[in-house]
């Protein structure tokens, strides 16, 4: 099987396993989700599956796993202060330099 084929049915299994998830729901729950439980559970689906998705990938990151610790605590202190995205992401980057740069230099 060639590259170009083995990628347009990737992305086609991609697209519909995408449609049937979003799809599913709506056809199985016709009426209004009544219990406060479901509806609160479902809400925060999406938060925990992004921090799934990205806490490993923020521990694999980092060449050092201290470094990756500060960059972590240096986020979650900058977001509990409710500060901007791009001030966290910045922030956060460079606790992982600076300890990354200390570390080495021992």
């Amino acid at each position: 099987m060639n590259n170009t084929l083995y990628l347009f049915i990737s992305v086609a299994v991609m697209a519909l396993v995408t449609y049937l998830i979003r799809m599913l729901p709506l056809a199985a729950f016709r009426k209004k989700i009544k219990s406060k439980f479901v509806v609160d559970f479902l809400y925060y689906v999406p938060y925990a599956v992004l921090a799934a998705m990205t806490i490993p990938a923020v521990f694999y990151s980092a060449e050092l796993l201290p470094a990756a610790i500060a960059g972590v605590a240096v986020a979650v202190v900058l977001s509990f202060f409710e500060r901007g995205l791009l001030t966290v992401a910045v922030a956060a980057c460079a606790a992982v330099f600076v300890v990354e740069l200390v570390m080495k230099s021992l």
